[in-house]
């Protein structure tokens, strides 16, 4: 089998597209290459999903933080609480224990059991949490100025918050959000740890790169390949973000534009 058959027919295998059994023996580097790269569209679609999802949530969290409203300010303190202050792997297990409780309740809840709905919850209040953080944080550090000017404008309440406040917030908080959005991507392995099933068998990256390991007896093949395309996945995120603070930034004079750089955490979640 040529190396491009090897591609038709296991390179959407992950998503039910092509070959149905995986390769048994004489394993190739492009078997390894196609396979774990067919695996990391789940790896993509969990850091995609949940990262759009949690944006917003973790707007509305920054927001509830700051008001001065006790029972809001109270609730969102807890939610990132509660999600920063426990393991994501905890809470992966938990999440899937309490949704296979309400599995039991009623067949609706059947897919919160999948690893493409559950796991995919996890994650997002998960990175809505952190991300919450960050955008108070930023909130904090708008400029009283530029709301004073904003009401000297007249603009006031949900204007002033649409066109001053929340751009200037994304401005300072979107280094330190491109960092949780790497994080977010390289997390999503944790997926295949935790008890949420695979779909019909086909995984994601990390469910591949085991695959070879534990047929070849040999991780030094699989896991660098795995490796490899976080890194490329990598430098895809810190591109798109680069350009969005281009974008946040370009009315700023070069020398006070804020560059991106990663700051890779030296502790797990």
């Amino acid at each position: 089998m040529s190396c491009w058959e090897t591609i038709a027919d296991y390179g959407l295998r992950s998503i039910g597209i092509g070959e149905r059994l995986l390769p048994r023996d004489n394993f190739t580097l492009c078997q390894q290459f196609t396979l774990i790269g067919s695996g990391m569209l789940w790896n993509i679609y969990f850091g995609i999903v949940s990262l759009i999802t949690g944006f917003c949530l973790a707007t509305a969290l920054a927001m509830g933080k700051a008001s001065k409203i006790t029972p809001l300010r109270k609730l969102a303190e807890w939610v990132i609480f509660v999600f920063r202050g426990s393991p994501l792997f905890i809470q992966f297990f938990f999440a899937y224990f309490l949704f296979l409780s309400l599995k039991s309740v009623s067949p609706v809840f059947d897919p919160l059991t999948s690893a493409w709905l559950g796991a995919a919850i996890v994650l997002f209040f998960n990175t809505a949490a952190y991300s919450g953080e960050i955008f108070y944080g930023a909130l904090l550090s708008v400029p009283k100025g530029d709301v004073e000017a904003a009401d000297a404008y007249g603009f006031s309440g949900l204007p002033r918050f649409r066109r001053i406040v929340w751009p200037t917030m994304l401005r300072l908080a979107w280094p330190a959000y491109t960092n949780e959005a790497i994080f977010l991507f390289h997390a999503t392995t944790l997926v295949f740890f935790s008890g949420f099933p695979a779909w019909q068998q086909r995984g994601d990256a990390l469910y591949y790169a085991n695959y070879f390991a534990d047929k070849t007896f040999n991780p030094f093949i699989p896991y660098p390949i795995l490796a490899g395309y976080f890194i490329l996945l990598t430098l895809c995120v810190v591109g798109v973000f680069g350009l969005i603070n281009k974008r946040l930034n370009r009315h700023l004079p070069k020398e006070r534009r804020q560059k991106i750089r990663m700051r890779p955490r030296l502790l797990l979640r």
